[in-house]
């Protein structure tokens, strides 16, 4: 007995020491690594990628290029130059060279636009391209290798001698002349040039002076697809068409090869036109009704590569898809489907007809990449995992990389389940709900009702973190995807057309009253925020109910008529509210939050970027002044030099940090 007992002591005593789970901090905000922008070798054998990271003493957001191979072998890092950052890398077609896009400057050049560089996979040192001048965005190569088209913007004029330093006055002639991120919009346009490699000589591809996007070369390299709208004053129109040009007649008129007028591959979705295997027809996304403009669902189409009848494959699909790729024999099309939370990967034949699930689950699939011989990589997240690359090995999602997973390891996560409930007028409304880590079950505990932007986008089956950190505190965290939301439909989303505030309101506050009903929610302690139409929904919503303790409200606008002529979206605002001085009776309808703010009891805390074109700062400024005005407890944050997304590593942490302070004052 005395040995065993000794025994029984130095097992305890030597046994390893298991790290006990914590919670998640607001520094965690900074941990995550984004894993992105994947390609797979021709030959299936690797997966290029980027993945950002905060550098906090820089206080910046580096990205890098890394390379993980099919089998799973592990994974490594291919560029790595301080204070840099590299983007969308892609394979050569024989695999020899990983391309990028990057502003980092030459050794014997301090130009900072963006250029096209060439890392060879053997090993040596990037080098970036010759002869091309102006800033690169996109780029594809030929299926020999032997050339490019990019998209490249016009360089901006040099001034030299005594005038290099002067500002010059900003003239504006166009329709829209901002753009959040860039400011003030001149003409200088986004072309097409082809490049040949071997001589680094650099053409023109098309005439006429239009924005052009999305090349892609044909399967025998003698024409290439792109998108543009080839009309004057095109700002006044979605019609976004897709055109053929002729790799071996540079400078000659495109072919228009759609006609549809809505918009046939809007390069926002960022949906590259995919040709057939055989180059015959070729695979675009179409949005709907153009006077339905972001409510409109989009859908997959084809049209024959010669022109001729556009089919819709997905009529039966009232649900928005992205991202179309071939079959390698050219029989059917796969494709991201967004549905009610989650996105997955989708097929049907090129004929049309039924559509089959490829990749699903409670997870979010993007970004898809298909080799020669038919191997298939894509991103993925759910929520208790963030974005990796996957590998779909024989029908099954097979992990190529774990950036997160040591970070994923030390917490203890809050607890997501799935949630359904009907709205004021019955309308069936769903979204899911987080519990704090240390939850237990009938417990009420305070909570945070978390509204996302858009409002055509959703809240998603896929990590976030942080709501995470939001959990981590003791709240339990209410996310829904109420009317005006994606993943439900056409006449889901378009419910909110022209009547911003009115049932999605009602929706968010059913979110409510359901986690209230199940014993979790505490109704004395409530809190409520979100960002863009995330906060112009909160503003809304504390304009209409009282019950809440404290709002923070991000980047949003509730006298509407102030966004006029000073944020980006005069062309939505004309066709969706029509002219203020025509119909003003809709513009001050969805204006109540600023007209009506005596309705508005709650404490709010507004915050905005200094450099918001989207929402500017004038609209955040008349919510505090009117709320300071009244005797309302309000406080407004303004972070400079940001734009609609924060993104300076310090003030990710410090909204975090103030979004917390601000509840725990409140509502706990």
């Amino acid at each position: 007995m005395r040995y065993a007992a000794l025994a029984l002591a130095l097992l305890v005593t030597t046994a390893p020491t298991i790290a006990e789970a914590r919670k998640a901090e607001v520094a965690d905000l900074l941990k995550v690594a984004r894993v992105g922008n994947p390609d797979i070798a021709p030959d299936g054998s690797a997966v290029v990628y980027t993945v950002t990271t905060a550098d906090t003493e820089k206080d910046a957001n580096v990205s890098h290029i890394w390379l993980a191979a099919w089998d799973g072998s592990g994974k490594r890092q291919l560029t790595s130059r301080p204070g840099e950052s590299e983007s969308s890398p892609r394979f050569s077609p024989d695999g020899s060279v990983i391309a990028f896009i990057s502003s980092r400057a030459a050794k014997d050049d301090e130009d900072s636009n963006a250029r096209l560089w060439f890392l060879p996979r053997a090993g040596g040192e990037a080098y970036p391209l010759p002869g091309i001048s102006g800033s690169v965005s996109d780029y594809a190569f030929s299926p020999d290798g032997k050339k490019l088209v990019l998209v490249v913007e016009d360089p901006k004029p040099k001034k030299e001698g005594k005038d290099k330093d002067r500002p010059e006055p900003i003239v504006i002639d166009r329709y829209r002349f901002k753009r959040d991120g860039t400011g003030y919009l001149d003409n200088r346009r986004e072309r097409l040039w082809l490049y040949d490699i071997a001589s680094g000589k650099a053409e023109r591809l098309t005439d006429g002076d239009y924005d052009e996007a999305l090349p892609s070369f044909s399967p025998y390299g003698k024409h290439i697809a792109f998108v543009s709208r080839r009309f004057p004053d095109a700002e006044r129109s979605p019609d976004f068409n897709l055109f053929i040009a002729d790799a071996a007649n540079v400078g000659a008129t495109p072919r228009q090869l759609t006609t549809y007028p809505g918009a046939d591959n809007d390069p926002s979705t960022g949906s590259y036109p995919a040709w057939s295997p055989d180059g015959s027809q070729i695979a675009y996304i179409r949005t709907g009704d153009p006077k339905l403009i972001w409510y409109a669902v989009n859908a997959l189409a084809v049209v024959p590569s010669v022109g001729g009848e556009e089919r819709i494959v997905t009529a039966s699909l009232d649900r928005n898809v992205t991202e179309p790729f071939w079959s390698a024999d050219g029989r059917s099309i796969n494709f991201i489907v967004e549905d009610d939370g989650v996105q997955r990967l989708d097929s049907v034949s090129a004929k049309g007809g039924a559509i089959t699930q490829v990749a699903s689950g409670e997870r979010v699939i993007t970004s898809p990449t298909a080799s020669a011989n038919g191997r298939l990589a894509l991103l993925s997240s759910d929520p208790t995992s963030p974005t990796e690359v996957f590998a779909l090995d024989k029908g099954k999602l097979r992990a190529l990389t774990d950036h997160n997973s040591a970070l994923i390891g030390e917490l203890d996560l809050g607890k997501v389940v799935r949630t359904s409930f009907k709205s004021k007028d019955g309308t069936e409304v769903r979204g899911f709900l987080m519990t704090p880590p240390d939850y237990k079950q009938g417990t009420k505990v305070p909570t945070i009702l978390h509204i996302h932007g858009g409002p055509t986008a959703q809240f998603e089956a896929d990590f976030d973190m942080m709501r995470q950190v939001m959990a981590a505190r003791g709240y339990a965290v209410v996310f829904v995807n109420p009317r005006g939301s994606t993943g439900r439909g056409e006449a889901f989303a378009a419910a909110i057309n022209a009547a911003w505030g009115s049932v999605d309101v009602e929706d968010v506050l059913a979110a409510v009253d359901d986690a209230v009903a199940r014993g979790v929610a505490d109704p004395d302690r409530l809190g409520i925020g979100g960002w863009s139409y995330g906060g112009m929904l909160t503003n809304y919503t504390i304009a209409s109910d009282k019950r809440f303790k404290g709002a923070v409200s991000g980047a949003s606008i509730s006298n509407v008529l102030s966004g006029y002529g000073t944020d980006h979206y005069v062309y939505e605002y004309d066709v969706e509210l029509g002219y203020p001085w025509e119909n003003r009776e809709v513009w001050d309808r969805i204006s109540y939050p600023f007209f009506h703010n005596d309705r508005i009891v709650t404490p709010t805390l507004f915050m905005v970027g200094g450099s918001d074109v989207n929402v500017p700062t004038l609209a955040s400024e008349q919510m505090y002044q009117a709320l300071r005005s009244r005797g309302i407890e309000t406080k407004l944050v303004i972070y400079p030099g940001e734009s609609h997304g924060i993104r300076r590593p310090s003030f990710v942490t410090d909204r975090m940090d103030r979004w917390l302070g601000w509840f725990d004052a409140k509502v706990k």
